[in-house]
């Protein structure tokens, strides 16, 4: 299944909104996991696209296996940012509502070894890379200040 890519094969790029959860999951020096994304070559939390019928809890524990080789157990809710229009490089244009948790390491190793990822890697606040995404951005925001549960 590939839901974005079979609504584009219908619309072109015409602007559609999307549904895509992610996650934190942290080390026990409160870095962040970060996945530089292979598409864009840039710095992100991960997760992505909700497929039809998955629900945004299932969004979230599958983007982890698939992106980076983790297992994770969703702790909490953590935010959600839905007032971000996407342009993408292909013309693409998306309104993306994003919903992020908090999770918890569960088991496997970490692995860039897939078609989405060109790396991995824990990241202090003082150390963050650029952040491809305003919505990720923000979300990393309010982790470091506490501030949670957020609604944008």
């Amino acid at each position: 299944m590939d839901y974005i890519h079979d609504i584009r094969q219908k619309v072109g790029h015409e602007p559609i909104i999307l549904n895509f959860a992610g996650g934190i999951l942290t080390n026990d020096k409160n870095e962040v996991l970060l996945q530089k994304r292979s598409g864009m070559n840039k710095w992100e939390l991960p997760g992505g696209a909700m497929e039809y019928g998955e629900t945004v809890e299932g969004t979230c524990r599958r983007e982890f296996r698939e992106e980076t080789g983790l297992e994770v157990t969703l702790n909490t809710f953590f935010g959600l940012s839905s007032n971000h229009i996407q342009h993408y490089p292909n013309g693409d244009v998306n309104q993306t509502i994003v919903t992020f948790f908090l999770v918890d390491y569960c088991k496997g190793e970490l692995n860039p070894k897939n078609g989405e990822t060109i790396d991995l890697k824990y990241f202090s606040k003082e150390n963050l890379p650029e952040i491809f995404n305003r919505q990720h951005t923000r979300c990393l925001q309010h982790y470091f200040k506490h501030d949670f549960p957020y609604f944008e």
